[in-house]
């Protein structure tokens, strides 16, 4: 039976740990107990927030992923590096979070993670099945990478893998361009130094998290 509350049990955990998602471990680990394969999977980092300072915790997830490209939780990062296809495909996914109502009142850009989850919590089954699907390539590749380094945040990963109705694909190297170039199309964003979007950019496209030539785009 599909359960919504999944996507965002999942998206919890994969935020930066304050002290209000240690206080809500316990109704996590519930949630999570309606999957058997999900919550086994994710079972070592529950116990690992469980367990360690909250000061420790943050200086970990820093390290994991502010510090570590490949570990990077934003989408679209590792299909496009910093080419400037990836600001098309960032003002294609604003364009989906608001046709089906989303409005995200956080400062992250679209294509992160967490942030990504809150929105499929919010999408009926059918289309939360086409978006992870189309999202699993990425999310499988970024698990490959946690897992690699021995992180329990791959678990995370390996969950939405799991949940995904779609077998992910290995991903291309994303092509580089020239920061300056990047920052000159699209403007600074919140930070000063990523590149972000023009609200006046052309003709949106479906969202596709898929490699090249892999297949169909999200939902309509």
């Amino acid at each position: 039976m599909y359960n919504p509350m999944i996507y965002r049990a999942l998206a919890a955990l994969l935020g930066y740990p304050q002290q209000e998602l240690l206080d809500a471990l316990p109704e996590i680990r519930e949630v999570l107990a309606g999957d058997e394969d999900v919550a086994r999977g994710v079972e070592p980092l529950l116990q690992r927030l469980a367990a360690g300072e909250l000061i420790e915790l943050q200086q970990d997830y820093v390290q994991i992923f502010d510090r570590n490209p490949s570990h990077s939780l934003h989408l679209f990062e590792h299909i496009h590096g910093e080419d400037r296809a990836r600001g098309q495909a960032m003002v294609d996914l604003i364009e989906e979070y608001k046709a089906h109502g989303f409005e995200p009142v956080s400062e992250e850009l679209p294509d992160y993670v967490p942030l990504f989850l809150e929105f499929l919590s919010l999408c009926e089954a059918e289309e939360a099945n086409r978006l992870l699907g189309d999202a699993v390539h990425v999310l499988a590749h970024v698990a490959r990478k946690l897992a690699d380094s021995g992180s329990d945040y791959a678990g995370v990963l390996d969950a939405l893998v799991w949940l995904s109705p779609v077998t992910p694909e290995p991903l291309t190297v994303p092509p580089i361009r020239d920061m300056d170039e990047a920052l000159e199309t699209f403007g600074p964003g919140i930070d000063g130094v990523e590149p972000l979007l023009k609200p006046t950019l052309p003709q949106i496209a479906p969202v596709n998290f898929y490699p090249k030539g892999s297949g169909p785009t999200a939902c309509h």
